[in-house]
């Protein structure tokens, strides 16, 4: 599976299991830290965590797993680091404090596949 492919499925994981403002981010043009960043919002930690367990498991079904795994004691950002990709889950107080949308303004925004046929 491609990076471009895998952003893609972590955020059709993430929009269908409500999260919100879910955004790609090409950012291998202005980093040296992976290719995509796709960020989400979930309504509380407990949906944070979900939205996080949702897209490990569907990702590690096609084969993807995470190099690492940050903040499931926060339930407040979690980041999975799947190293061309990074997945940010954030409650909407953590999100608006750490702003990544700002800090990487930069970045190529990547719309979002339709998974519907």
């Amino acid at each position: 599976m491609t990076a471009f492919e895998t952003a893609q499925l972590a955020a059709q994981v993430l929009d269908t299991k409500k999260g919100e403002q879910v955004r790609i981010l090409g950012i291998r043009d202005v980093s040296v830290l992976g290719d995509y960043f796709v960020i989400a919002t979930g309504t509380s930690g407990t949906h944070v965590k979900a939205l996080a367990d949702e897209v490990e498991f569907r990702l590690g079904e096609a084969g993807v797993r995470p190099h690492h795994v940050e903040g499931y004691r926060s339930n407040s950002w979690i980041l999975l680091d799947y190293g061309e990709v990074v997945v940010h889950v954030f409650t909407r107080q953590s999100r608006e404090f750490y702003d990544l949308d700002r800090l990487w303004q930069n970045g190529e925004p990547i719309p979002v596949e339709n998974t519907e046929s």
